[in-house]
Formats: structure tokens, C-alpha cells, sequence
């Protein structure tokens, strides 16, 4: 694809004259191939990188990217002088195939659907533990999306097992919801925040009729009622892939075979959509994953362009950060899924094909602000 006209300039300034607060930045590209290994990143510069770059105002600051736990994992003072006498490499558990991300406190969640269980790593703490990699009812085959409410409780869509399984705070086992009854390709699930609703989404199929987002009850497993159906009509879906609750309780469903975001009510009546398929400001190509702040804002990962778009509550295009690029670095991407954004405003991408995750910060945010700030630990 060329690049859309934001990068040959003419329309950006506009955009930016109808939009003060926040300024368009990053860019669109061409469509991602399958997930592979690459080398290794550049090495990064040591002024800030903001989004968007000088002389605009910034508005999200790049913080840091996750490869490992060695990346989170604390370590004793006298390990930087045992590595510097003896040439010993820093060592951690590597991301295999990160899909989604989840943000809870400090605490990153993170689906691997080659690795079969999540990974938690908890920023504040240093420490890095695992979710279901365990037999029985607990253990996970094929995690793929989740969602934590209020609690701390952890939520993950097995598309394998065809079940939503539910965790404690401490990761302990709490009960499954749905089965074969319920779906044919699980992809994602949302829970609101109090617990007690939880927004599971069949992606469906060529041969399937089960584009869905089918609601339970998150306590006892039982179905509450459907929202949508295969097609492309006003409420309809074809391949949905990801559902956000917005600051209102509205519903932002990715309706990925349509290119578009289909918004509801908190209780599943249609209200309108945003989107197309294109190469244009606001449009989709393959939109993956999707997630909200806490002033309303809709952030959606499209995985052809390479980047993440962010929306008002009203479906209006206010920013697009990143690129698609063969070479790993801040904000460049081959094969972005998952996304999330933390109660400080945080914003966390995961990049299947870089393996890794990139945090970016509310440039009004101090760097040692929020939960997720801490001292990380050196490359």
C-alpha cells in the first residue's frame, strides 16, 4: 500500500487545527506477514521518543520494551560488576508468541499461544510467575485473549479448549465458563469491572454462523443473551474479533471481515459504527484487538498498518501512533495483536513477530508515576 496522506502532508495540518488536544502522529503501511524471527533492534537513542515528534506537542512517551523477564525480574547491585568481570549474558524466560495483554496494577498479563499460558509480569515487584501451565481443569492449551476485573481476577479465552477459565488474584484456578455448546473459534473476552458480566467472542468462520459476542454470567457461568449475528448490517458481524467497555458502559465490538467497530449500549441495542476498509485516516485493513482509557478513548490495533489507531467515544479519529517496519525499534511493528491501557493511562502493544511488548506513557504522566513505574532492570 502507499502511504496514506498524512505522510505527504496536506491534510495532517488540518487535523490538527480541528483536533488541539491531540496531534496525529506515527503512520500507515503495507500488510504483515507471518510471525518469524529477526534480529535484533537497533540500539536506541538516548533522547526521549514522543509521539507525536517535535515541534507538536507530545502526547505519549516511549518508555520501554519487553522482550523477557529478564527485562522485569530484579536483580542484586553486584550483578552488573559479576557480568562486567565475567562476560555473563543477563538471562530470562523469552516471550515465544504473545497474542494479548491485559494491565491490572502494575501487573501485565500476556497470552502465549506457542508457550500455552500466561505470563504475569509485575512491573512494581520485579517478579515474573506463570498461569496455567498445569494439568487439570486449570491448565491452559491455547490461551488467546483475556481480560482482569476489579478484583484482580483474570479471565482467558482457551480457543482450543473452546472455555473461558477464570483465576484469583494469586492465580489460582476458579472455575471455566462456556464449552463446545457455547463456540466455534473463541477469540477474546471482556469482563466490566465489577465482575459480573463477562463478553466472550466467537470470531466464527467460512462455515460457521457463530459471529457472536455471547454474554454470561461471570459467577455462575450461565448465558445471559447474544449480541449480534453474521452479516454486514447495522448490529451485524462478519469475523469479530474483540470487544472494549467504554467509560459509559457502551460496548466497541472490532468487526473485523466488515472494517469497522460496531458500538452497542450496555445492554447489546445497537447504537452505531465507525470505520472502513482503507488506507485512510480512521479506516481498517486487518483490525486485531481493541481497548479503552479511562476518559472514553478507543484504542485499536490493526495489524496490516502496523500501528494503533485512538478514537473519541463518538468513533473520531484522534491519533495513530507507529509503522510498519522489517526492523525491530520504539513503536515499529510487523504483526501487532494485543493491546491495553492501564488505569494511569499506560498503553501496552504486543508485536507477535518482535516477540515483544512496547510501553508507552501518558506524556503528562512522570516517569515515576503510576502504578507500572519502577527501576528497570538494564539490557
Amino acid at each position: 500500500m502507499d502511504r496514506p496522506p498524512s505522510q505527504r502532508g496536506g491534510r495532517a495540518s488540518a487535523v490538527r487545527r480541528r483536533l488541539p488536544a491531540i496531534v496525529l502522529a506515527g503512520g500507515l503501511a503495507a500488510l504483515a506477514g507471518c510471525a518469524a524471527m529477526t534480529e535484533a533492534p537497533a540500539p536506541r537513542a538516548s533522547a526521549p521518543i514522543v509521539f507525536p515528534a517535535p515541534p507538536d506537542e507530545p502526547r505519549f512517551v516511549y518508555e520501554h520494551t519487553i522482550y523477557s523477564s529478564a527485562d522485569i525480574v530484579a536483580e542484586a547491585p553486584s550483578a552488573d560488576f559479576r557480568r562486567a568481570v565475567t562476560g555473563e549474558q543477563r538471562l530470562g524466560e523469552s516471550l515465544s508468541k504473545p497474542y494479548a495483554i491485559a494491565a491490572f496494577r502494575g501487573k501485565l498479563f500476556v497470552s502465549d499461544t506457542v508457550a500455552r499460558f500466561v505470563r504475569v509480569l509485575d512491573l512494581p515487584a520485579g517478579r515474573y510467575a506463570r498461569i496455567g501451565d498445569e494439568e487439570g481443569p486449570g491448565g491452559l492449551v491455547k490461551p488467546v485473549g483475556l481480560d482482569v476485573d476489579a478484583q484482580g481476577n483474570l479471565y482467558v479465552a482457551d480457543i482450543s479448549q473452546k472455555v473461558i477459565i477464570v483465576y484469583g488474584p494469586g492465580g489460582n484456578f476458579l472455575r471455566r465458563i462456556g464449552g463446545d455448546k457455547w463456540f466455534d473459534r473463541l477469540s477474546s473476552v471482556t469482563v466490566d469491572a465489577a465482575g459480573t458480566r463477562v463478553y466472550a467472542v466467537d470470531i466464527g468462520g467460512v462455515s460457521s454462523d457463530r459471529h457472536v459476542v455471547r454474554v454470561f454470567d461471570a459467577t455462575t457461568g450461565s448465558h445471559l443473551q447474544d449480541i449480534g449475528k453474521r452479516g454486514k448490517g447495522p448490529g451485524e458481524f462478519n469475523l469479530p474479533r474483540d470487544v472494549a467497555i467504554g467509560k459509559d458502559g457502551q460496548l466497541y465490538v472490532v468487526d473485523g471481515g466488515n472494517f469497522r467497530v460496531v458500538v452497542f449500549d450496555r445492554d447489546g441495542r445497537h447504537l452505531h459504527a465507525f470505520g472502513s476498509v482503507g488506507k485512510q485516516y480512521g479506516q481498517f485493513a486487518r483490525p486485531k484487538e481493541i481497548a479503552s482509557d479511562g476518559e472514553g478513548n478507543v484504542y485499536v490495533v490493526d495489524s496490516a498498518f502496523g500501528n494503533f489507531q485512538v478514537f473519541n467515544a463518538d468513533g473520531e479519529l484522534l491519533l495513530f501512533v507507529g509503522d510498519r517496519s522489517e526492523r525491530d525499534g520504539p513503536a515499529k511493528y510487523m504483526l501487532p495483536s494485543g493491546i491495553a491501557v492501564d488505569a494511569d493511562g499506560r498503553v501496552y502493544v504486543v508485536d507477535q513477530w518482535f516477540r515483544k511488548i512496547d510501553v508507552f506513557r501518558p506524556a503528562n504522566l512522570a516517569a515515576d508515576g503510576g502504578f507500572a513505574a519502577r527501576v528497570r532492570p538494564k539490557r
